[in-house]
């Protein structure tokens, strides 16, 4: 046992991030996990398309342009999303760091990181309405129809925060910790990124693509990936370490609604945001039901 978990918990520390690297020009397993999520989903719809699931009616041609359109309103919306709620002072003094590849005071060559997932969300829903604008589609019917394959492009998004060493979770002595060759401090942590994997990425595919053919879903599909991306957010997020310039937030400001136990309240941001999906999503839901009844 003691050997195994010498081999299990260094296991970060022997993956190099970069696959192939020539001059500045670097491939990363980050990049490529991106690129096989995409592909996945890609397989996943032409497939619905093929065996006619769902109330959709688009060429393959259609489809690759829906998809990557939008790739490019999540990865701008991400981006934005990160910039405005993770770490605006520091875009503010440097905004060239927003989509310049340099270190601004080093001028090294470090890449462009930071990308918020609610933030890319918003942005992939903007481009949804772009596309049923310009093709005259249904928007409920083309988001039934992509839900069900979004969780595993997801999963190997997940999978590429692993393998690149980043986004790991709080320290802890639990045999599950690893050890990360990015963390300054040296201690042994979840491997968060996997818990989101598979919480955010093959839970929700399994529930979704088994339920992408149910009656009663139809129309109400981006409410319930709203709730359970949400729930499965929120749980994974007690594993995760916050951002560095963030922290936890406080939000107990009056002594009446703080805990039982009279310490204020401590959340992370992304579990404030994923309250708020959830709230959208019940909202939808409420509004689909009540919009059935009236009619």
């Amino acid at each position: 046992m003691d050997t195994f978990l010498q081999f299990y918990q260094h296991i970060p520390e022997k993956i190099n991030p970069e696959i192939m690297h020539f001059g500045f020009f670097s491939i990363g397993w980050y990049a490529v996990m991106y690129l096989v999520g995409f592909l996945v989903i890609l397989g996943l719809l032409r497939k619905r398309l093929k065996k006619g699931e769902g109330q959709m009616h688009m060429t393959k041609e259609q489809l690759l342009d829906f998809l990557l359109i939008c790739f490019l309103g999540a990865v701008i919306g991400g981006r934005l999303g990160y910039v405005l709620f993770y770490n605006l002072p520091f875009y503010l003094a440097h905004p060239l760091a927003i989509i310049s590849p340099l270190d601004p005071e080093t001028g090294a060559l470090v890449g462009i990181y930071g990308m918020s997932y609610h933030g890319g969300l918003v942005g992939a829903l903007y481009a949804v309405m772009v596309f049923v604008k310009k093709y005259n589609l249904d928007f409920w019917a083309l988001v039934d129809f992509v839900i069900p394959a979004i969780p595993a492009g997801y999963f190997f998004g997940r999978l590429g925060n692993f393998l690149n060493g980043e986004l790991y979770g709080r320290a802890t002595d639990s045999w599950l910790g690893m050890y990360f060759p990015n963390d300054s401090f040296g201690f042994l942590r979840h491997p968060s990124q996997l818990y989101e994997a598979f919480l955010e990425g093959l839970v929700l595919f399994v529930i979704f693509w088994l339920g992408r053919n149910q009656r009663n879903w139809q129309g109400k599909f981006l409410a319930l990936y709203f709730i359970a991306y949400a729930v499965a957010r929120f749980v994974g997020e007690f594993f995760r370490e916050p951002d560095l310039q963030i922290g936890f937030v406080h939000w107990c400001t009056d002594a009446k609604f703080c805990l039982p136990t009279g310490q204020a309240g401590v959340s992370t941001l992304g579990q404030l945001f994923s309250l708020a999906m959830f709230f959208i999503g019940g909202g939808m839901l409420f509004w689909k039901k009540r919009k059935t009844m009236l009619q």
